[in-house]
Formats: structure tokens, sequence, C-alpha cells
């Protein structure tokens, strides 16, 4: 039987295998069962309720599955190399397979290939891999070669590099060359990524181990290692150059044959400087480094980069590959590789007898399509306007005497005509939304002979100044020196903060890594038709400008009006437009019908550049009707009490007795570890025998589940902390009352953690005892909270007009009188009763003034309560109403939520909330009383067509803690 490449949709197949088959496990559970602790640990954090319900970002659904299909693949089925992976999941796909191929040395181990479309976060699944890797590294009970503690991250060029820097070490601080740990992404989105328990060990490490390219076995590291390099770590010592730290095309992959007989000589050119000859011999040193390591992962960004080249016949691996080929190969099970692409396969053939050839290890396949209907991405339109369709026969290529570049076509002319066209409009009408929005507009020209005549037409013909147009030039492989570099930069990756420059001109170099949001035009001038090259083109403007739930509707309404009903966008909202190429009719062909794309044939205006998204402010006599919330905060010099809990009033454990956990669990010595079964935290490996469970090891017990209780406040991000109301505690104290509650009411008897292996029963399988005592703390804490001596506090009136600007849908607002605002918005999707119950106080005459709270901006105004499941979590309520002698913080439900039972439990909670309010002094309470309502839909309705006031209706609706059904706890 012949050989068959493996080519095709056969690696995308795989990918699609794999994900069903990981899916499965994960939703019978049994993944849970066949992963160690600390990646059933991080699974539940990332992945499960209660933690994905109380946090305001998450993984989504092409992250998810990347990271679930690789722990399901290296950990639950242990696969060896990349033929394995068919043999576990897809033997039906290996008469396809070419078995020759995959027993080449690059495949000999295991290896990955995520396949994410541009723009959708592959970064942050890079960040959960290797939190996986480490956590199970750092906490296994014995050496199994499966993880690591060792990272190399390789780029293909310095335009990624910086973005891993960025990403792992902080961004650089303004005006210098700094970079700030706490801007890094693990600090930024600690929240998703880091489980409390884990957090300190987490961050310890990256600060401590990571190493940039010029650091790798120079810098003395901890206990492992994050190495961040360039491809160009790989190279031979006789092929580097000064420009090494590059953006390149095609991997070099030739060997100069002077260079190899004539020895270097040491001078001021050609690469041979002393500096220069040392810094390549230091190159060996660092690949020996690497491959001296014991265990080692992988992370190659970009990755379509490493494939083979076909010289004189013969296949050659790239530079890239055969680098870690040579660090790969003393390590056999101890080393594994993830590569991430957008584009994961190399092109056979040319013209139309071209086709894709996959990595024949693709894993996972989140597609561009999935990308852009699920709203990730912005839209792809095409610009199919008259003026471009129209006239035939024009050259859309730059004129030339020969191989001089003289100027650009009348074609190329119009093209970058129709783009400033669609700029300026988006410029004028961004603006009057968002003064800190401004569009940009990219430039792919044909080669660095070509970007001064573009500059030149831009400014002279059409007006641009010189710093409207940024002119990034590079060589034929895209390289720019890092000298150059180092200007370039921090303008380049800062354009979405300023106006200015407005276009951006290249060739290849900003086709990866220059992940900015600002892309809205892209006029691509190159006549290239490769598909690598033009995916890459449209990658560099799909990631979102536009976020925020106000915008959130209409780009739902755009994509079903350009992909269901094949029409023109309302507006150009989160829109990427590609101003129409000759040369690219089939890559436009395929995107549409792909349905990743639609075509703009209107022409464009100023009134369909936004849609009906209006800007409303504050109106002149906005403090008439401004409202403020009160939040007790606690004297600076005071804390909270903790004598003030009663333990005496915390449930014990009654669901087994004592004397039964000791004769089952208080044995002598031996390993174990314990889980928390709500929350999934691991407590940690105890090695114990005889009396060794000491003091120590019980205060960390202790400390480790008040870490649990306060850290389940759900928060916005890290940025958005300060702006809600702090739970405080003293944490040494609470400690204290904890450990008075474990020894004398936890088993309504005394008990000693330190006599007779008691110890044990704390730590007991499936945290039985230990979920106990935290949901007994949480309510200790919450009741010690809204207990506070409101007579010694501080009180803090937080006024809504300090969210001065509302960004709505004209098509779905309402003109109001009673408020801080001219307009209020309302829901396009089962929004009436809110536009009904706004109409209706806004014409009530006991209504003095009132506030439809927005819980992303308005995030001071939230009540903390506890969930069902025990946990501490809070929430904002809709509507502030003030009347003479009340203020109503009023609930609005749908009938099928009004009898949920976290519903209830926030009930109870806002209930004790205004008594305390209540109970402070009258001038800290505008004077008024402050009752809590929950307005169901038909109950709202009925008494509306009764003719009856606000007064009235809540009076009917007033929610009582006895009208309440069960209790707190």
């Amino acid at each position: 039987m012949a050989k068959k490449q493996l080519n095709g949709d056969i690696p995308l197949e795989l990918a699609k295998i794999i994900s069903e088959e990981t899916n499965n496990a994960f939703n019978d559970g049994s993944l849970f069962e066949q992963v160690t602790p600390t990646t059933r640990d991080l699974i539940k954090f990332w992945f499960c309720e209660p933690h994905t319900e109380t946090r305001n970002i998450n993984f989504h659904e092409g992250q998810r599955q990347s990271i679930l299909n690789t722990i399901y693949l290296h950990e639950v089925l242990k696969v060896e190399n990349v033929l394995d992976i068919y043999n576990r999941v897809a033997e039906d796909l290996l008469p396809f397979v070419n078995m020759v191929d995959l027993k080449k040395e690059k495949y000999s181990y295991p290896k990955y290939a995520i396949k994410m479309a541009t723009g959708t976060g592959k970064t942050w699944v890079m960040h959960a891999l290797m939190i996986w890797q480490l956590l199970n590294a750092k906490h296994e009970e014995q050496y199994s070669s499966r993880y690591t503690k060792n990272f190399l991250i390789v780029a293909p060029g310095i335009i990624v590099y910086d973005r891993l820097l960025d990403a792992f070490k902080g961004k650089i601080k303004e005006g210098t060359q700094e970079r700030d740990e706490r801007k890094n992404d693990y600090y930024s989105n600690e929240d998703l990524f880091l489980p409390p328990a884990y957090k300190e060990e987490i961050i310890s490490f990256i600060q401590n181990n990571t190493v940039t390219k010029d650091e790798i076995g120079k810098k003395i590291t901890g206990e492992g290692l994050i190495a961040i390099t360039n491809w160009h770590l790989f190279m031979s010592r006789d092929e580097t150059t000064d420009n090494e730290e590059l953006e390149t095309d095609v991997l070099y992959n030739g060997r100069s044959v002077i260079k190899d007989l004539l020895p270097a000589r040491p001078s001021l050119s050609a690469g041979n400087s002393l500096e220069q000859l040392d810094r390549q011999y230091l190159r060996g040193n660092e690949l020996d480094y690497l491959a001296e390591l014991p265990n080692l992962m992988v992370i190659n960004d970009e990755a379509h980069h490493i494939h083979e080249n076909k010289v004189n016949g013969e296949i050659e691996e790239v530079e890239w590959q055969e680098g870690l080929n040579f660090i790969a190969r003393n390590k056999l099970d101890k080393f594994m590789q993830v590569d991430f692409s957008a584009t994961p396969y190399d092109n056979v053939g040319s013209g139309k007898n071209a086709t894709k050839v996959y990595f024949p290890y693709i894993i996972t396949d989140f597609d561009l399509k999935t990308a852009i209907l699920k709203g990730y991405v912005k839209t792809i339109l095409i610009d199919k306007r008259q003026e471009i369709t129209d006239l035939q026969g024009l050259d859309f290529k730059a004129i030339r005497d020969g191989r001089k570049v003289v100027s650009i076509s009348e074609g190329q002319r119009l093209m970058l005509r129709a783009g400033l066209k669609k700029l300026k409009i988006l410029e004028e009408e961004f603006v009057k939304i968002d003064e800190a929005k401004h569009p940009k507009m990219l430039v792919i020209c044909e080669d660095t002979s070509v970007t001064p005549f573009v500059e030149e037409f831009l400014i002279s013909e059409e007006g641009l100044t010189d710093k409207d147009v940024l002119r990034v030039d590079s060589n034929k492989k895209g390289d720019i020196n890092e000298s150059d570099w180092k200007v370039l930069k921090e303008k380049l990756f800062n354009i979405d903060k300023y106006s200015s420059p407005k276009v951006i001109v290249s060739v290849l170099m900003l086709r990866e890594g220059f992940d900015v949001n600002n892309i809205c035009v892209v006029v691509p001038l190159r006549a290239s038709t490769a598909p690598i090259l033009l995916e890459q083109t449209i990658g560099r403007g799909l990631r979102q400008m536009w976020r925020g739930k106000e915008y959130e509707e209409q780009k739902i309404e755009n994509r079903i009006r350009v992909f269901q009903q094949k029409k023109s966008p309302l507006s150009y909202i989160d829109m990427l437009s590609i101003v129409e190429h000759p040369a690219f009719m089939n890559f436009y062909d395929e995107l549409l019908s792909a349905g990743v794309a639609g075509i703009e044939e209107r022409d464009l205006t100023n009134k369909n550049a936004i849609g009906d998204i209006i800007k409303v402010e504050l109106k002149e006599n906005y403090k008439e009707y401004d409202l403020f919330w009160p939040i007790v905060i606690k004297d600076a010099e005071e804390e909270i009490k903790p004598l003030d809990i009663d333990i005496s009033k915390l449930n014990s454990f009654e669901s087994f007795y004592l004397n039964d956990l000791q004769k089952v669990i208080s044995t002598k010595g031996e390993s174990f570890i314990s889980k928390e079964i709500t929350v999934g935290t691991q407590f940690g490996k105890y090695e114990v025998n005889a009396n060794l469970f000491n003091a120590q090891t019980y205060n960390e017990y202790l400390q480790k589940i008040l870490k649990i209780i306060t850290n389940r406040i759900d928060k916005e991000g890290k940025k958005s902390k300060r702006d809600y109301p702090m739970l405080q505690v003293n944490e040494v104290e609470i400690i204290r009352v904890l450990d008075r509650y474990i020894r004398i009411k936890l088993f309504n008897q005394s008990f000693d953690p330190f006599v007779n292996y008691n110890w044990k029963v704390l730590l007991a399988k499936n945290g039985i005892v230990t979920h106990h005592i935290i949901k007994e703390m949480s309510k200790a804490i919450y009741e010690m909270q809204m207990n506070v001596e409101v007579s010694d506090a501080i009180i803090e009136k937080r006024y809504f007009s300090e969210v001065n600007t509302l960004r709505i849908r004209e098509d779905y607002s309402l003109d109001v009188s009673k408020t801080i605002f001219d307009k209020l918005g309302y829901p396009s999707n089962k929004g009436g009763l809110e536009k009904t119950f706004i109409e209706f106080i806004d014409l009530d005459a006991d209504v003095e003034s009132f506030i439809k709270i927005n819980e992303t901006q308005h995030r001071f105004s939230s009540i903390f309560y506890i969930r069902q499941d025990g946990l501490l979590s809070n929430y904002s309520p809709d509507f502030l109403v003030k009347t003479k002698d009340k203020y109503y913080v009023i609930e609005t439900k749908g009938e099928d939520k009004k009898n949920d039972s976290n519903v209830k439990q926030k009930q109870l909670a806002t209930i004790e909330w205004c008594k305390k309010i209540n109970s402070l002094n009258p001038e800290f309470r505008d004077n008024r009383e402050w009752e809590y309502i929950l307005l169901a839909e038909n109950d709202f309705y009925t008494w509306k067509n009764n003719s009856a006031s606000l007064i009235d209706i809540c009076k009917y609706a007033k929610v009582v803690e006895t009208a309440v059904q069960g209790t707190l706890f």
C-alpha cells in the first residue's frame, strides 16, 4: 500500500475526536477521578461552579477545550509520542497516517499542536498549562516524569518575544526600561489563573525563575526555569548576525561553504567583532545548558514557522526544529512540546494545485469561523464599493522602471483612498461615544521599496501629517535590527492610546505579535496569495476594540445581520474592513463561503458608523437628582472585634459521631492529601508519622481555611477591587476564634487535634469536616461584618454621579426627568419589565429621583451575601428610588427567578443591610428609612393596572424576614 501523506482534514478530524472524548470524560465525571488531586483542584477552579459564577472573567470555550484536551492526553492517557495519540483515540484514522513520517525524531515525544484563531487568547492557555505542569511537579507524591518545573518558550521574532516578556515579566513602565511585575498576566488576571491556596507559590516561582534570552544558562534561578527566547537561539554560530532578534518569514537553513572553510577573523564588520564572537560562543553554551536539564516543557508560539524545507530534492528541518531535537534528544519521556498557531500547516504546491498540509499532531481546532460567530474577535467585512469594482484593468502593483519602484499605481491609490475614507468617518463617529477610541488603518505593502511612496502619497496628496503615518521598514524577511526596534516599539505598541499615528505602513514585520486592538481598516497592497500571509494579515485587525456590556447587544445584532440575513451591519463597532484587492478574490471567496466574512457594498456615511449607540452625559441640574450609596467604613484605628463572634451559636458537626470518625480515621501514621469538597482546594500533602503533626502544620491549616473564606468575594477584576466595600477582618484574631471553635464546639465536646491522631479527623477524605468548618465560619464572619457598631463607624457616601457618562442604544432608550441623565437605556432582549418600570416611576408624583444601577460601573453599590453553597459573594440591586420619606432598594425579577434559592439569600442579606443603614444617625441616610423591595413581574403589572402608586406597590412588595422561607443558614 502506497504511503499517504497526512493532509486535508485528517489532523482536524483527530482534534474533533479528542475533544469529544475529553468532553465526555469531563461531563460524566470520570476525568476528575483519573487526574491528580492538584489537577482536579485546577480544573474545578478554572471551569466549574461556583468559581465561574463568582468572577467576571473566565476562559472561553476554545481556551477551555485546549487546556482540557492537553491534560486528557498527557495526564490521563499518558501518550508517549504523536503516533500514540492516534493509537489511543483515533485508530480509524491510522490508514491515512504516514507511519514512517511519524517515526521521525521530532514526533518521538509527547507533542501537541493547539490551533486557535488569532486574537482568541492563546497566551492564557500557555499560562494555564504551565501552572498545571508546575504545580503537579511540585506536589506529586512520586516522580512520574510527566511534569516539570523547567519551561522554554520560543517566539518567531522580536515582536512576539517582547509580547511574551510583557505577559510574564510585566509591561515596561512608560518612559523607562523597567518592567512592572504587577502588570504581568498572572497579577492582572489572578482571579482567573490562581487558586488562592496556590497563589503565593505560583507568583513566587514566576518572579524568581523567569529569564530572558540573554540570561539563559547565566542567571541563577531557584527551583526551576521559565526561559523566554526567540528562535534565533537555535541558529548555528556561523549564521548569527547583529540582526538576530528579528521577525522572519522563512527560517533560513542553508550553510555557507566559505564560512565553513575559512576561520572567522575579528573585525568591526561582518559580525566578527570580539563582542559578537563571544556572543556566538555563548550561544552553544545556552543550547548545551537546555539540553542538560533533566526535564523540559517547550512552548512554541506562532509554531507554523517550524516546518520542513525541500532543498535540491532533500528534506531538511529548519534550525528551530533542529535545535529542539538537540535539546530533547537525551530526555526521552521527560520532554514535552506544545505548539500554538492559528495556521499550523505547510503549503504544498502552487496556484490551483496548492494544498494545506496540516501538522499531524493538532489536538484542538478553535477556528476563525467559530471565533467570529461567537463574538470573540471582530467581524470581517470585505469592502466591495463601486469605485474599486467598476474600474477593471487597473494595475494594483507598484510602477517600476526595471526593478526600481518609481511610483504607486492608480489601483493602489484607489485602495488607499477607500481605506482613508472609511477611517475618517470612523474617527469622527467613534470619538462621539468614547473619546479614547482611536481607529487605525494598516497598509501592507509589496516590499520596503514601496513603503516610502505610500507614505509620500498619504502625506503630500491626502493631507496627513508626519505624525499621522508610521512607517515600519524591514528587510525581505521582515527583519529589523534591535537598536531600531527599541526606538520603534514604544510608539508602536501604544498606538491604541493616541490619536496619532492614524496609519501604519509595513510589509512583513507586523504580521505576528502586533497585538493591538484598534486596527479597523486593512489595505492589502501586497499581491502575495500565500494563504498563511493572507490569514496573518487579517489577524492583525481581529482583536476587539469595543469591550463591555453596553456594546454587546449591537454586536450580536450585527453578526445576525451579516451572517444570517446577509445584510450590511447596523454599525462598525468591532468590524474589520478589508479593502478589496483583485489578487485576493479566491481568498475572499473562501472567507465568504466559510461564513466568516460579510460583504459591504453600500456607501459609508456617518449614520452607519456607530449605529444607534449614543453617549449620555450628566445633565446640567444633575445635583437635584443625585443619589448616594452609604458605605460603612471602619475607623482606620479600629477593627471589628472577633470576640463578638459567639461560637455557641455556630452549628456542630453532626454528620458522624466523633468516636466513629476516630475509629476509622485516627490510625497511626501515613501519607495523605486533604481536600475541601466545595471549593476544591487541596490542602497539601502532609507526610506525618507518630506525633509529627505539629503546631506549625495546624496553623497552616487554619490559615488556609480563612483564606478560602475571605477570597470568595466576587470581584470584577484586580483593577476594580478598590470600588467594592471591603470585607474587614483581623486575621490573627479570627484564627484564634477558629481554633476555639474546633477545640470546643465542632464536635460538642473537647477536641485536641494533637492527641491520638485526632488531626486526621480534620483532614478526612472528601473534606467533609473541613467543609463544615468553612461554612460555619463564613456565617460567623458575615454576621460579624453586618454587626459593626455603627456609632463608631465612618460613613462614606458614594454618589452615582461618579459615573458621569453612559453609552446606551438610542433605539432602546427612554427620555427621563427624575434622574441624573436625560436618557436611560434598557435591554433590547427581554427588557420590557425594566422599560415599563422606568416609565412608571418617572411619572409617579411621589418619586423625587431614582437611578438604574449598573453593576459593572456602579461597583460600589454592592451587598455581601452568602450563597446557598456557603460561599461569600456580592450583588447589586436594580434600582434605588427616593421619595419624601423613604429610599427603596428595588430588585426586579421575572416570575421564573423569584423563588430561586440564591435570590432568597440575597433577600435576607439585603434586609440585614437595610437594618444596618437604618441604625445610622439620620444625617448619614438622608433622613429617610431604607427598605428592600423585590418586585415580581406579574405583581408589578397587576398593581400598575389597578392605578397603584410606587408607595402603594412598595407597601405590598416590601421584603420582610418572616416572609422569606428558610433562613440564611
